[in-house]
């Protein structure tokens, strides 16, 4: 009768797809429910016999069945003469093109605990076979009575693959590759596990496939009518009975290891690597570094050298043991010496471990050198690096088999020096950092050979080798001839004498700039370090260094930043006072500000005629003394100033004021910048062949015109404490008109005057009448050139100036 009614339900199909139009679904169908009284099903579809007799844990392969129509499916005891048997129904509409998993799933009767009610399952978008070269995996919690649970995978560093699933969920598609995994199932928490398996999916030859993983029956079958135990079970795409998951042991903790081999002796070249007397790493040569290998932790280890091709236990020369610890990372380097003799020392043989191995940096803009001294005849070392960190010692005293700690290093192209304790250099490398593409990396550099292979068999010459976390042979790094030692300088001509409008300046009798005119700068410039260096002074045009007329001599501080400027006479007469020409150095020179937010402010006295100075800021400090006592020819040291517009009063030595200018820091957009302002020209031109006036000129990092601070006139500081008049002018930057806002205290008369940033008047207005209160006044700015000028308010009771930009 069943197989009549088999026939029947074919018959059934096929009307059922006419009534489709063609319209298809791919289906496969997977018992899972473990209640005992549904061991055995039949299947029946909209009344007629679609599976017979189908068992529990088995699965039909990938059938075409109709879709776009409803199908009422109806699961029956395997025993049930008609559709009337059934103990459960469902109706499903399938969409045409698609391929579904069904999966019978939970308990007919309640007698179960917990009770999860018979359902069928449904998985749209399943596959037939791998998306790619591997096998696809789709994993359903169909356990009634296991919570939310996790699935591990110990060869991927434990980590995640199924998170949080609960029954009776489905995790989408695994896309591994093909190999023999060991699966965790924990708790959500991840603290216990409830079971572990193992999923060969290589020894079972799965490549390509796609299957469905099931976690099938009770964790607990004495609550649960002793019916079947948990476990992990496989679906094919072709059917068939369900595959279990084999038991995989408990997990075991473990530790990471790699192995460098940089033992010079040439009886050593090639070993083998036995743990506990099993071969672990066969025919490891000479300056070769294993990957990070997982190895036992928590239990004893004898670990022994065995020379290559060696035939057993029998054959190793030297044991260590090692009792790792959970989950540690360990660099271990074989060092030293296994002959009797030919080696001169001979330091014997050993294992240096390192246990804080890293396999990448800590910060992914980095590369982490571990540093290992393995030279037998090299004594105690230094390392200094070169290109960045003018010659600063990176790694003290590094005595033979021992380790330099991680440097974290930004990822650059560096250059090392290896010297002896006291400083002289052994050999220079490149350690090309960049170049190589290592940054994120973590990688081992290997102090390897020896200095004089003549006394040590004509062995490995002495070498930096680098090992990368991946292994493989080591990697030599470069010998580089040691880069020139260098200092920055730059050069402010302050000279007014008119005999040295422009200069020539030589070095070591070699022209190096022609042409520097007075109140210019050059940028900073890269020129040798640890050198004696003639600078020599030639008029403009000079021929040669036959022209020179004064020479000064230097060696500067490898790395260090000079400014140098070239201030006072060297005319024979016409200058009174006659202050011979000279160069003042100063030796801490800045290129930008150690604070972006402030300004760092170099000033040097270089006005021949002028006397010992104060320097006052007016606008926010209360006419405090910035600079005191500064005499010709000297630097104050930087004032590191918030970049704001000041007002700056130089004062002879009792106070007194000589002139007074605006230093518009924040309109210049000086923020972050670095300065010098030099104090010069003549304070009385009429007695210096007319030269030029006395000023205060800024000199920028990046070279160039000197910038003249703005002549602030009539101003005293009694006159700056008046709080009278609060002003402020819109447009800035102005184009053809500027909008005056001035709030009086009291009607007041005032002079109204725009000044260029040589001090001269280029617009003023006389006499206008304030009212106390709000007053607008208009200036027209139709006539100015674009640039930087000051705007000057003066009353009888004060004076208040606003830096304007002209704009065209």
């Amino acid at each position: 009768m069943k197989h009549a009614r088999l026939l029947s339900s074919l018959a059934t199909g096929a009307l059922l797809y006419t009534a489709a139009i063609g319209q298809e679904a791919r289906l496969q169908v997977v018992h899972n429910c473990p209640d005992l009284a549904a061991e055995v099903v039949d299947v029946y579809v909209n009344g007629d016999l679609f599976l017979d007799d189908f068992r529990y844990r088995t699965a039909r392969g990938f059938t075409t069945v109709p879709a776009g129509v409803e199908l009422n499916i109806a699961i029956a005891p395997g025993t049930s003469t008609s559709v009337n048997d059934a103990l459960y129904t469902e109706a499903f509409t399938l969409a045409a093109d698609e391929t579904y998993l069904m999966v019978a799933s939970g308990t007919v009767f309640s007698n179960y605990m917990p009770y999860q009610p018979f359902s069928l399952e449904v998985f749209a978008g399943a596959r037939e076979s791998a998306s790619g070269a591997g096998t696809d995996v789709l994993v359903m919690h169909g356990s009634t009575d296991a919570p939310t649970v996790d699935v591990y995978e110990r060869a991927l560093a434990n980590s995640t693959i199924v998170d949080d699933i609960n029954y009776p969920e489905f995790a989408g598609y695994l896309e591994l590759a093909t190999e023999d995994y060991i699966l965790d199932v924990r708790t959500a928490d991840g603290m216990t596990t409830l079971a572990s398996y193992s999923a060969p999916l290589a020894t079972l030859g799965l490549q390509g496939k796609a299957i469905a993983v099931f976690a099938s029956g009770f964790l607990d079958p004495s609550m649960n009518n002793d019916g079947e135990p948990f476990g992990l079970w496989v679906a094919l795409s072709d059917g068939g009975d369900l595959i279990p998951l084999p038991f995989a042991p408990a997990q075991v903790d473990m530790a990471k290891i790699q192995v460098i081999h940089n033992s010079a002796d040439a009886a050593a070249a090639v070993v083998d690597i036995y743990v506990n007397d099993v071969l672990t790493i066969p025919d490891v040569a000479f300056r070769t570094a294993t990957p990070f290998l997982d190895v036992p932790a928590g239990v004893d280890l004898a670990v022994g050298i065995a020379p290559g091709n060696s035939t057993g236990a029998g054959d190793i020369i030297a044991t260590f043991d090692y009792n790792l610890a959970a989950n540690g990372k360990y660099i271990i380097v074989a060092n030293g010496i296994v002959s009797g003799s030919g080696y001169n020392p001979n330091v014997p043989f050993g294992l240096n471990v390192f246990d804080m191995a890293r396999e990448e940096a800590t910060d992914m803009m980095n590369t982490d050198v571990l540093v290992i001294h393995g030279s037998t005849d090299a004594p105690t070392v230094d390392v200094a690096e070169l290109a960045f960190l003018s010659g600063a010692t990176v790694i003290d005293d590094l005595e033979y088999g021992s380790f330099a700690g991680y440097l974290e290093l930004g990822t650059a192209d560096y250059i090392l020096q290896v010297q002896t304790s006291d400083g002289t250099p052994v050999q220079t490398y490149g350690a090309p950092l960049a170049t190589l593409g290592l940054d994120g990396a973590a990688l081992t550099v290997v102090a390897s050979g020896f200095l004089d292979p003549m006394m040590n068999s004509n062995g490995a010459d002495f070498g930096l080798w680098v090992a990368l976390a991946s292994g493989g042979e080591l990697i030599p790094l470069p010998i580089v001839e040691p880069p020139m030692p260098m200092a920055r300088v730059q050069i402010i001509h302050n000279s007014a004498d008119a005999a040295a409008a422009t200069v020539d300046i030589y070095v070591n009798d070699a022209i190096l700039l022609e042409d520097v005119a007075f109140r210019t700068a050059t940028p900073f410039l890269d020129v040798p370090a640890g050198v004696d260096l003639a600078v020599g002074i030639a008029p403009g045009n000079s021929t040669g260094a036959g022209d020179i007329i004064a020479t000064f001599d230097y060696n500067l501080a490898d790395g260090g930043s000079y400014i140098i400027v070239a201030n006072g006479i060297v005319s024979g007469s016409g200058y009174n006072p006659s202050v011979p020409f000279d160069l003042n150095v100063f030796d801490m020179a800045r290129e930008a500000a150690t604070d972006m937010m402030n300004t760092d402010v170099l000033v040097i006295h270089g006005s021949t005629d002028a006397p010992t100075v104060d320097v006052a800021e007016l606008a926010f400090l209360d006419g405090a003394t910035v600079i005191d006592d500064l005499e010709y020819g000297t630097f104050a040291g930087y004032l590191e100033l918030g970049t704001a517009d000041y007002a700056l009063q130089v004062q002879t030595a009792d106070g007194v004021p000589v002139a007074t200018y605006s230093a518009p820091l924040a309109t210049l957009g000086l923020d972050g910048a670095a300065i010098t302002v030099v104090a010069s020209g003549f304070l009385d031109p009429m007695m210096n062949s007319n030269g030029s006036s006395f000023g205060l000129w800024v000199a920028l990092a990046d070279g160039g015109a000197l910038v003249p601070l703005p002549l602030i006139t009539n101003v005293g500081l009694n006159e700056l404490e008046d709080n009278a008049l609060a002003v402020s002018v819109w447009p800035n930057p102005a184009n053809d008109m500027l909008n005056i806002s001035v709030d009086a205290r009291d009607e007041r008369r005032v002079n109204a005057r725009m000044t260029d940033m040589t001090g001269r008047v280029v617009i003023e207005s006389t006499n206008a009448i304030l009212n106390a209160g709000e007053n607008r006044l208009m200036m027209d700015l139709n006539g100015l050139s674009q640039g930087m000028y000051t705007l000057s308010l003066m009353s009888e009771q004060g004076i208040r100036t606003i830096p304007v930009q002209v704009s065209r």
